[in-house]
């Protein structure tokens, strides 16, 4: 009898079905783990890019609001203590500050299309704030917030002074000698466009990527 159950074997079913429940058990709980690990990062990664958004968000309009304030606050000084008076030297006659009215663009240039120059800069300021959503680049940031400061700057003066509604003149000031009139709005609007223009020569995108042509 006992040779009989040696060459037949006694079947060890129980135990077999039970160590290969657990390893399985074990595997879903390792795959549930992994899952969920995954999960965990990917939250993070996407609430770190949406906090570096939001961060170069923050800094387009700083920028903007402190381009804006010094061009309005500039502005009321002149109108002030400026206007229908004499020009005040600063760099001999190399540059005076010196307050005029100015119907048309940047510069004084094309005065006989100020309600068009009104609406491009309302159009300038609603590109950016769509773009401001995909934004992770700082130096675009900077760029983009001088832009709008001084876009908002000029289209201030259009809307709220004379002649009326889209037909005000803007307030320029700063007179370099052989150069048009300007003031710090257009000075940042430059600044901005020149920053942009580097960076678009760099393979630099607004939303951080670089790329080669």
């Amino acid at each position: 009898m006992a040779e009989a159950e040696r060459i037949i074997g006694t079947p060890d079913i129980p135990e077999a079905a039970g160590d290969e429940s657990a390893q399985s058990g074990s595997d879903s709980e390792e795959t549930s783990e992994e899952t969920a690990a995954g999960g965990r990062d990917g939250q993070r990664d996407e609430a770190g890019t949406g906090g570096r958004g939001k961060r170069k968000i923050a800094v387009l309009f700083s920028v903007a609001v402190v381009a804006y304030a010094l061009d309005l606050i500039s502005k009321m000084i002149v109108v002030a203590k400026l206007e229908h008076r004499d020009s005040i030297e600063l760099i001999g006659d190399w540059l005076r500050l010196s307050a005029i009215r100015n119907a048309g663009a940047a510069f004084g240039f094309g005065e006989a299309f100020t309600v068009i120059f009104t609406c491009i800069a309302a159009a300038v300021i609603v590109v950016i704030a769509r773009l401001a959503r995909k934004l992770y680049s700082l130096p675009w940031a900077i760029a983009l917030g001088l832009l709008l400061g001084g876009a908002l700057g000029n289209l201030t003066d259009r809307l709220f002074r004379s002649p009326g509604v889209f037909k005000g003149a803007v307030v320029d000031f700063i007179a370099p000698k052989g150069f048009a009139v300007f003031n710090l709005a257009d000075s940042a609007i430059v600044c901005g466009g020149i920053l942009i223009v580097l960076l678009s020569f760099r393979g630099l995108d607004p939303d951080g990527t670089v790329h080669k042509d």
